[in-house]
């Protein structure tokens, strides 16, 4: 393990017990689970655990580009409408915020399996599993939670814990389930140390409460939901089976990982290795008549220079009789280690939820038609479905914490709002579609200059123009136009 692991190891087990100790709480995420996310999150960093200087082992850290392109087809052309009053209004403008962070959000989720997304009071917050202690739950339900959150001013560190939770208490004979969020400062010399206790309000954290008072619905029954939105992968955690906890979406693919960033550094080796090489014996490159007693390297390099040989010429002395000249042609086995490339990607494709062959690596597969991707593609299609169903969830949550929010804080005037989710068609094909067009142009169903402005990027101006400037003239009585 290198330094910079394990100082963060270090931070991570202070954080833990330096919350635990101030919350009087423990954390529910099983070793197994820790250790799990940990080795992913290296991966996804580009740090796998199989890297060796010594066997000349790289990565090609695909477990990102995995992550990348989950979160660029769920987020494909994603819309997001809320309307229905003015706290509507708030939201949107909450919401087109950070509109260019979601695809990024997407595969933070996708890397570390869950991602949280909480209200700071200026706009919306991202904390992996590194950053949170999961306290409690029940039924796949988060109860209990603290977020860590880090600044830093000169040569100060400061860290924050945050405590969000649901409380059960009886009141008047009923049960109530009030929400707590409470808030402790800390400062330290050290990014390594969380430091000792401090006020909020020597920090840039002082307009928060250190404990808030019971946060209820204005009819006192309980919040539908924590004050954070959670980004969770589909598939299911089998290894904590009944935890909330998502996993990175490449787990089940990491002895395939391995595999593909051996065969790719032994392939980028052997090419690497197959310069040509030319041995020539040192008297082919005397001139006639040059005495060949007392010949020095410093003086071979020197007539190297002056005859410009190829840089792949390497001199050896000769000592024979006969001059010796030999080349080398190292034989690369390209087509066989691609072949084998090919096939890591494939299944790690498949396990992580995309259809067989997605990732292939196959200059002679020429484009596809919409109808094509759509019949050999649907584990592609499920996949992506599924994904932006979990990123619609989280963001349902976030943007109903961030009405509460302006509950608390007065920030927006109280209201309904309704959210609607717009996204792109994974299996669109432009060139079907511009022919499509065509044909209700043709067939009259629409007027040309619909088709015009869709596709030729016209104003209807001009489009209805162009049109009306095509149309066939009546002849005069004599023939004249």
């Amino acid at each position: 393990m290198g330094l910079i692991e394990t100082i963060k190891r270090w931070i991570g087990m202070i954080f833990k017990k330096q919350a635990e100790d101030e919350f009087k709480i423990k954390s529910v995420v099983s070793p197994e689970m820790d250790r799990e996310l940990k080795c992913c999150a290296g991966i996804y960093a580009g740090k796998p655990p199989w890297l060796s200087k010594n066997n000349r082992i790289r990565t090609v850290n695909f477990a990102k580009s995995i992550c990348s392109e989950t979160a660029r087809l769920t987020t494909l052309a994603i819309g997001i409408q809320i309307e229905g009053s003015a706290r509507a209004n708030w939201l949107q403008e909450q919401i087109d915020k950070v509109y260019f962070q979601i695809r990024h959000w997407v595969e933070f989720g996708c890397a570390y399996g869950t991602l949280f997304v909480k209200p700071n009071g200026e706009g919306l917050d991202i904390f992996t599993p590194e950053d949170v202690i999961l306290v409690d739950y029940d039924n796949q339900s988060i109860k209990g939670l603290v977020f860590r959150d880090t600044h830093t001013e000169g040569d100060k560190f400061y860290t924050r814990l945050e405590y969000h939770r649901f409380v059960e208490v009886w009141q008047d004979g009923k049960r109530v389930c009030p929400y707590y969020i409470s808030n402790r400062a800390y400062v330290s010399k050290s990014a390594d140390d969380i430091g000792k206790k401090i006020a909020l309000e020597k920090t840039k954290w002082a307009d928060m409460m250190e404990d808030t008072p019971p946060i209820l619905k204005a009819n006192g029954e309980r919040l539908d939901g924590p004050m954070f939105g959670v980004f969770r992968t589909p598939q299911a955690n089998n290894i904590d089976l009944s935890s909330p906890m998502g996993l990175p979406m490449y787990v089940e693919a990491i002895e395939e990982l391995r595999d593909l960033d051996v065969a790719y550094s032994r392939n980028a080796g052997e090419i690497f290795d197959s310069e040509k090489i030319v041995l020539a014996d040192d008297r082919l490159m005397m001139p006639d008549g040059m005495n060949i007693k007392g010949r020095t390297a410093i003086e071979l390099e020197k007539q190297r220079e002056e005859m410009k040989l190829p840089h792949y010429v390497k001199n050896v002395f000769g000592s024979d009789s006969k001059d010796f000249y030999q080349e080398i042609n190292p034989q690369l086995n390209t087509e066989e280690r691609l072949s084998g490339i090919n096939a890591l990607l494939s299944q790690i494709g498949y396990k992580v939820g995309y259809s067989n062959g997605y990732f292939v690596f196959n200059e002679k597969t020429g484009m596809v038609t919409a109808t094509q991707v759509e019949a050999d593609d649907r584990r592609t299609i499920q996949l992506i479905k599924d994904m932006r169903d979990k990123l619609q969830d989280c963001l349902n949550g976030a943007i109903y914490a961030l009405s509460v929010y302006a509950d608390l804080n007065g920030l927006a005037p109280a209201g309904l709002y309704e959210v609607t989710y717009d996204f792109g068609d994974i299996t669109y094909n432009r060139e079907e579609d511009r022919a499509r067009w065509w044909q209700y142009v043709m067939q009259g169903k629409v007027p040309a200059w619909v088709y015009f402005q869709k596709f030729e990027g016209m104003s209807e101006e001009d489009a209805k123009a162009m049109v009306e400037e095509a149309q066939p003239k009546e002849p005069t009585l004599f023939g004249e136009e």
